[in-house]
This record gives C-alpha cells, sequence and structure tokens, in this order.
C-alpha cells in the first residue's frame, strides 16, 4: 500500500488491508514514496506482524495499491512514475466532474443519463440556464462532499438562493455581484436542478459503489439511498445527511415497483463501470479499479447521472468495510497474476 503518510498506525484503514491479505495469503507491505530505493530496487516499509506493525526492507511489491491522497502524493511525481515504469498501479484518476461529463457525452452511450452541464467562466451562462431551466445547481468543479453547492431559483423578479438550510432573496445586481467574485476564485459548473425527493420532501440519490474482483471483473459492493437534511438540497454524508438501506427505502418510496428499480440501478452501475473502462483504456491505457457513481431517480423513473467519483471510500456504516477491503486486496492478486504472465 502506497500512502503519503509515512507511518501505518496513523492510518486506519492499513489495518484492515493488512489484515485481509494475510487471510488471502499475500505478503502486505505499506510504504510512503521517500522509502523507496531504486538502486536495489527496495522499500523500506512496514509490515503486520503478531498485533504490530514493524519497519521491514522488502524487495519491490508485484503490484501497487496507491491508497494515499492524489494532491500530496504528486508532491512525489517523479518517484511514482518510476514505480509505475515497471509496476501495476491499481487506481488511476477519472478527472474532475467536467471532464467524466465530457468524455461520457462525447461518448454517446450513456449521454442521455447526463444532466446539461456547463463550465460557469461568465456570469452570462449562469443567467441563461436560469432563463431554459427556472431553477439550477451551481457547484464548485472540483468540490467533495457536497461542499459550497447552491440551488439558484428564479421566483418572480427575486432570484431564491438556497446554500444549506439558509434561503436568501437576492434581486439580479445582487446575485450577479455575488457569483461574478465566486468565479474569480475558483471555478464552477452550472446545471439543472433535478428533482429527486422522498415523499416527505427530503432531497436524496443513491450511490453505486462498484469494485473489481479476484477475476478483474466488475461487482457490486454495495448500493444504497443518502437521504439530506431537511430544508437541504445535498443529499451527501458529510453534509448532514443520512443513509438507509436499499430495500426498504425502496419499499417505502416506490411500493410494489421495488423490486424492478432495485435491478434498474444494479444494471445500471456495472454497465456504466464498464463504459467507463472503455473510455479510460481509449484515453490513457489504463483500466478503472473502483467507482463511486452517485445518481438521482425523476419524477418519471429516469435515471440522471450526478456525478462519478474513482475514491469513493468504503460506506460510512452498514459493515461494508471488509467487503470493499477483500475485493481489493483480490484484485491486487489478479493484477500481480496478469503482470506475471504478460
Amino acid at each position: 500500500m502506497l500512502h503519503h503518510r509515512r507511518d501505518p498506525r496513523k492510518v486506519i484503514k492499513s489495518y484492515a488491508y493488512a489484515a485481509i491479505a494475510q487471510a488471502e495469503g499475500a505478503e502486505f507491505v505499506y510504504f510512503s514514496p521517500r522509502r523507496v530505493q531504486f538502486e536495489d530496487s527496495t522499500i523500506r516499509g512496514w509490515v503486520f506482524e503478531n498485533g504490530e506493525w514493524v519497519e521491514r526492507v522488502t524487495a519491490f511489491p508485484d503490484v501497487i495499491y496507491n491508497a494515499g491522497s492524489p494532491v500530496k502524493l504528486a508532491n512525489s511525481k517523479e518517484i511514482i512514475d518510476k514505480l509505475k515504469d515497471t509496476i501495476p498501479f491499481t487506481s488511476h484518476s477519472i478527472g474532475n466532474k467536467m471532464r467524466v461529463y465530457e468524455r461520457l457525452k462525447k461518448a454517446e452511450q450513456f449521454s442521455r443519463y447526463l444532466i446539461p452541464s456547463e463550465t460557469l467562466v461568465d456570469i452570462n451562462v449562469l443567467f441563461q440556464y436560469i432563463g431554459t431551466y427556472r431553477r439550477v445547481v451551481v457547484k464548485p468543479k472540483n468540490g467533495r462532499k457536497g461542499e459550497g453547492i447552491l440551488m439558484i431559483e428564479r421566483v418572480g423578479n427575486e432570484f431564491w438562493v438556497l446554500k444549506g438550510t439558509k434561503t436568501i432573496k437576492m434581486t439580479y445586481d445582487e446575485l450577479r455581484d455575488l457569483l461574478t467574485e465566486e468565479i474569480d476564485k475558483k471555478t464552477y459548473i452550472v446545471q439543472p436542478y433535478i428533482l429527486c425527493k422522498t415523499k416527505n420532501g427530503q432531497a436524496y440519490d443513491f450511490r453505486l459503489h462498484v469494485q473489481k474482483n479476484g477475476e478483474g471483473k466488475w461487482v457490486i459492493t454495495s448500493v444504497y439511498p443518502r437521504i439530506g437534511a431537511s430544508g437541504t438540497i445535498v443529499s451527501n454524508i458529510n453534509s448532514g445527511g443520512s443513509m438507509n438501506y436499499l430495500v426498504p427505502f425502496l419499499k417505502q418510496e416506490y411500493g410494489d415497483e421495488y423490486f424492478n428499480i432495485k435491478r434498474y440501478l444494479e444494471v445500471f452501475s456495472l454497465q456504466l463501470a464498464h463504459h467507463m473502462d472503455d473510455i479510460q483504456i481509449n484515453t490513457f491505457n489504463e483500466v478503472i479499479d473502483e467507482l463511486g457513481i452517485d445518481v438521482g431517480l425523476d419524477d418519471s423513473g429516469k435515471i440522471w447521472i450526478y456525478e462519478v467519483n474513482w475514491r469513493p471510500g468504503c460506506p460510512p456504516t452498514f459493515y461494508l468495510e471488509m467487503d470493499v477491503v477483500k475485493n481489493m486486496i483480490q484484485y491486487c492478486m489478479y493484477l500481480a497474476r496478469k503482470h506475471q504472465v504478460g
């Protein structure tokens, strides 16, 4: 496991990976970029033995699970690029929100599920979208965890701006000044607001978590709804949202149609994962190991893609961490075998 932190004792998930690797019969070594020695192809890393982490010098691994922060690992780009020349890595970036959107749109197969989106380089683009759709969402292009998202609705001659649970009424000039200042600081995306609410009026979406398994095939790790706090449009857990089990939620919201909706989500997740893999191969000659796909269902039952994340992490509940870890370890073993044969 390659991580930006030098000490595995400060990375909670490292214990789970070490334990599952041992159970699967694989050797597990934790290391950071600065501990790599190219002169003799060794790593001064950490192994988990007899209930504790021990420093040890080992040979280069057969495969590298690059688990650390991409931003922080970028500080060691030269070392990482050199490792990539000879050792397969598990994870490869699919790009930010707009790059994913543009690739899916260009490939066409899933373009009908995309929410029309545009980079907000000019404030006039915002008002064009409001004129067309009346209610729009503005969010940071590189945003995470539902942060910085605004919903803007035109009501008569006013603009109602919802951020979190707070609604502010603005004039045209006030909104123009606010967003002009914001887009000077960072890049935003504008798109129409897709209504996806429970019977109780709470915003929700579905997280479709898919991974490659020990045969290099896509499997569904979990599908679960995320329900936003009352009065918000964001369902992200970090923004006050909650989770639910899929089947009880679908029965509550869709009644007898619950099973068809469940299958629809499951089939869609695998089909989109295969499609994203094809795009990644054709664009970068890389494959993807894991995706977190966020989707909504409108009133007609149509799926809309909100986001596709390449590092979704473990679901924060439902005791699914070990399933995620097991799939990853088995996929690492698959990559190692494939690389040795190749």
